[in-house]
């Protein structure tokens, strides 16, 4: 099978959503599937597969770390043209929310290919977290896609997801093609929104399936009408780096401080400068690492030398996924900090598969992870402080929450990758 994936951002480019889908491909390729991936060029070096199709794109950030390619007819055009030596095509992945998903349904609709699409993030949330105006970015938002998406009358034909497979890829439930037909005619009630969930279920409707990487997220989408059933696939873990840490086996706790890693992008949805403020109001004695980059790096700086924590605070910058996993591996807990940004939280699940607890701010993260957490009661620097007492406390005791133990299994990304192909199977089927 061909798959044609479309990303926002370039695979080499920082972020969970990146990682994810240069897991899924390596693991389709290992399949034996084809795999193209569609996304804009790097303004920056990095590593070149040939898999990628790099499109022609402007820098949107001073960093130059993601960039913007236009949907429009000479984006598509010049993706006609460098597709043509990689044809035919069975199915196309959108994993986008912008741009990416624009030429990828337009590339889809010209072609005549189903169309799977994974929705990675919660528009509504993002916009208002990162945007000065967000009901005004997302009225734009929606007219943009009314103007550059394809029209909805041939869409509103296809059905929708009839399958949906819980976190560990067993099947949730079945619905035939009319649950489906439902789903559409329930979106196209509310055309004429302009919030988020309007957004998504534009471009859900232009899917033959819709996938999410959480049941949280994914039930979301059902209640807003996204879609009327979605499969729930989880973003996995390299398999072959689970084995190596798993055969290294959980060995005894270095003498020392507890040591709480933070990884992420840093951006205001992620909330690292609250967190830097509670570790401070905290008052623990530990060892705190900040592994990530991005725009808030200056701001993070200023806050620990302003407050001075007892806590040592290193900022570790953006290591390679094998020594992230290392470090993760290697520390008493993961801190995870956003609330009701997450359609995953792919780090602490990481992170449970290797044995490393979390301090989890988000309820809806802490739900689906299960066992293994610290859960922050609310979104209040006071909260997150105490509760970094009390993992650190637990730590220093040798008392520390365990994570399941079969959260590794079920994380492995040969297990995701098979539950995906399932759905690109019942999408190419649904299209003929």
């Amino acid at each position: 099978m061909h798959v044609v994936m479309f990303a926002d951002q370039h695979l080499e480019s920082l972020g969970g959503a990146q990682v994810s889908m240069r897991l899924q491909k390596r693991f389709l390729e290992r399949a034996g599937h084809v795999v193209t991936v569609v996304a804009p060029r790097l303004h920056r070096p990095a590593a070149h597969d040939p898999s990628y199709l790099d499109l022609p794109s402007l820098p949107i950030t001073v960093d130059r770390e993601y960039a913007l390619a236009w949907p429009g007819a000479r984006t598509d055009r010049f993706l006609d043209a460098e597709m043509g030596a990689r044809l035919p095509v069975d199915v196309v992945h959108v994993q986008a929310d912008f741009w990416g998903a624009f030429i990828g349904h337009r590339y889809a609709e010209r072609r005549g290919l189903p169309v799977v699409h994974t929705m990675h993030n919660r528009v509504d949330v993002g916009i208002e977290a990162t945007a000065p105006f967000p009901g005004l970015v997302l009225r734009a938002l929606n007219a943009w896609a009314r103007r550059v998406l394809p029209g909805v009358g041939a869409a509103d034909a296809r059905t929708n997801p009839q399958i949906s497979h819980d976190s560990a890829g067993r099947l949730r439930g079945s619905r035939e093609s009319a649950g489906g037909a439902h789903a559409v005619a329930r979106g196209a009630g509310q055309h004429d929104a302009a919030d988020g969930w309007a957004y998504l279920r534009r471009l859900a409707r232009l899917s033959h399936a819709v996938t999410a990487p959480s049941a949280h997220f994914a039930q979301r989408l059902e209640r807003h009408g996204v879609a009327d059933t979605v499969d729930v696939i989880w973003n996995g873990i390299d398999d072959d780096a689970l084995d190596a840490a798993l055969a290294a086996g959980r060995t005894a706790r270095r003498p020392g401080r507890p040591r709480f890693v933070w990884l992420g992008r840093m951006s205001p949805e992620k909330r690292l400068l609250p967190f830097l403020e509670a570790v401070a109001e905290s008052g623990i004695d530990a060892e705190v690492e900040i592994i990530g980059g991005g725009a808030q790096l200056r701001a993070a700086r200023r806050v620990v030398e302003r407050l001075a924590p007892t806590a040592s605070i290193v900022f570790s910058g953006r290591l390679p996924y094998a020594e992230t996993l290392r470090r993760l591996a290697d520390a008493d807990a993961v801190v995870q900090t956003s609330i009701g940004f997450e359609t995953q939280g792919m780090t602490v699940f990481e992170a449970a598969s290797l044995g490393t607890p979390a301090v989890i701010s988000d309820p809806d993260i802490g739900a689906e992870l299960g066992a293994g957490t610290w859960t922050v009661p609310d979104a209040t620097v006071a909260a997150l402080a105490e509760t970094l007492r009390r993992a650190a406390a637990d730590i220093a005791a040798g008392s520390p929450v365990t994570p399941d133990a079969s959260v590794a299994e079920r994380f492995r990304q040969s297990s995701r990758t098979a539950a995906m192909v399932a759905v690109y199977e019942r999408a190419v089927a649904a299209g003929r």
